[in-house]
């Protein structure tokens, strides 16, 4: 389940010798799925739970709520990139995939997607509720049939692709609680701003990649960086307040507020040297700075949970 914005930079490399064929099968399914992000994924589902459950916390609970979001999240990266293999196989980024690198068929990618998506939602209607399981379908939806295709057609595929990465905290509060309240949506709002700065710095440095295969971004014909920069700036303003809800809505200490407005500070700073320099360094630098900022946010959201 993976959101436009939630692409962290893998390198991928051909076997190691010696490498079994047993670790090379379990590396490439690791791959598919995109544990790596789909780690993030399960991060935010628990949050969301943790944030959204009322008394002692219920350990069991919180392990069915994140494993049933786990298969679905991997079941939608896994059809993410059978649909994608021909564009990976394009791009200097993904071309050592699993799939375009031939390790894998199609049709393998496209069963354990499938399998895994379906296992994730039955799972979580069955052992959580109806709204969390309704919730992850609607990402995995949203992830495979509005963002992919829209790669290739308009920009707006960022805005749809964050919508679905923004829903993960809302199935942990959903599996908490069996309804959505303001709390949970500030989470998905968090989420969904959190995400655009973190892809358009993201986008730029892998902007040739994107083009050559086709991809529809705001960084495309964007070599100055002027776009996606003063883009990361607007969104990381907006994150600097959209960050402070929380404790407006009675979730968290003042404590909390004080820490979001230091780390979303410091974000803004970055994302306004990346827009005064434009180069490539300290777009990674934004970039790094998203995936530092958000766990530390989210900590900062358990640990001084009201």
């Amino acid at each position: 389940m993976k959101t436009a914005a939630i692409e962290p930079v893998i390198v991928n490399q051909p076997a190691i010798p010696g490498t079994t064929v047993h670790n090379r099968a379990l590396s490439d399914l690791g791959e598919l799925v995109k544990v790596r992000l789909t780690l993030l994924v399960l991060v935010t589902t628990a949050v969301g739970f943790d944030l959204g459950w009322q008394g002692a916390m219920n350990y069991l609970a919180l392990f069915h709520a994140v494993l049933g979001t786990a298969l679905a999240a991997g079941g939608a990266a896994a059809l993410n990139q059978w649909w994608e293999r021909k564009f990976d196989a394009i791009m200097n980024r993904t071309r050592l995939r699993p799939i375009p690198a031939g390790r894998m068929l199609p049709r393998e990618g496209l069963i354990a997607g499938v399998l895994l998506a379906i296992s994730g939602v039955l799972y979580l209607s069955i052992v959580c509720n109806w709204l969390s399981a309704a919730l992850a379908a609607g990402t995995v939806i949203i992830y495979i049939f509005a963002y992919t295709p829209l790669k290739q057609i308009s920009t707006t595929n960022t805005l749809v692709g964050a919508i679905a990465g923004a829903i993960p905290p809302l199935i942990g509060w959903a599996a908490a609680r069996g309804e959505l309240n303001a709390g949970a949506w500030s989470l998905f709002a968090i989420l969904f701003v959190w995400q655009m700065p973190h892809f358009f710095a993201l986008a730029w440095m892998y902007r040739q990649d994107y083009a050559r295969a086709g991809f529809r971004m705001v960084s495309s014909d964007d070599e100055s960086g002027g776009r996606s920069s003063s883009q990361s700036v607007l969104f990381c303003m907006l994150l600097l307040i959209v960050g402070g809800i929380p404790t407006y809505l009675g979730l968290t200490s003042p404590l909390y507020l004080a820490i979001a407005f230091a780390l979303g500070g410091s974000f803004v700073a970055l994302a306004m040297r990346f827009h005064r320099l434009r180069t490539a360094r300290d777009a990674r630098f934004l970039f790094l700075a998203s995936i530092i900022y958000l766990p530390l946010l989210l900590g900062t959201l358990v640990l001084t949970k009201a």
